[in-house]
């Protein structure tokens, strides 16, 4: 038997049992609290983006949450028109909310996320997405969040809700996306 055939299985196997020997075990997650009331969080053992999350929810916020605005704050999506950028009427009061929260809470981050369908050239998607983060960026900007708590993205139509090909499937693919990368809301 050739021994190049043996090497490679050998060379395969060893990397994985390295791999999973080097691997820390799942870490548990503890909460305690400060003599001021404020939460800590127990990272120990956790990967980086683990620990990040882990802080992040620990870190969520109720300051700039009240019972007229849970709802709006719930919602993390933000739809468009066909071809469009322009904010819906059914929008600003989400939008409202999520001003609101941000101005409350400086060190609240959000990646507002721009999406389109599926029809149309990647270029022009892209551009497109951007244009709709823009929009909800604009938005919050003017209702007072600081520029630095935002990061407006496009991923154009790479990364669709729905993949079908059909107006329905495209109605929910044109869309922003709020996503919370430090201090969310706390909604309950």
């Amino acid at each position: 038997m050739n021994i190049k055939y043996l090497t490679l299985p050998l060379i395969a196997a060893t990397l994985v049992f390295t791999g999973c020997a080097s691997r820390k075990p799942a870490a548990e997650i503890t909460t305690g609290n400060t003599p001021n009331g404020s939460t800590t969080v127990s990272t120990e053992g956790l990967s980086e983006d683990a620990a990040l999350n882990a802080q992040n929810l620990a870190g969520a916020s109720s300051k700039g949450v009240t019972a007229a605005n849970k709802a709006f704050l719930a919602k993390r999506v933000v739809h468009f028109d066909y071809d469009s950028s322009d904010l819906s009427n059914e929008d600003y009061q989400t939008l409202q909310a999520h001003a609101q929260f941000l101005v409350a809470n400086a060190n609240s981050k959000v990646a507002l996320t721009g999406h389109t369908d599926e029809r149309g050239t990647r270029e022009y998607n892209m551009a497109l997405g951007e244009r709709r983060a823009k929009a909800v960026e604009s938005f919050l900007i003017t209702n007072g969040v600081n520029p630095q708590q935002l990061e407006a993205v496009s991923y154009g139509k790479e990364a669709p809700v729905n993949t079908g090909h059909n107006e329905a499937a495209w109605k929910e693919n044109r869309r922003v996306e709020i996503n919370y990368e430090a201090v969310p809301p706390l909604l309950k």
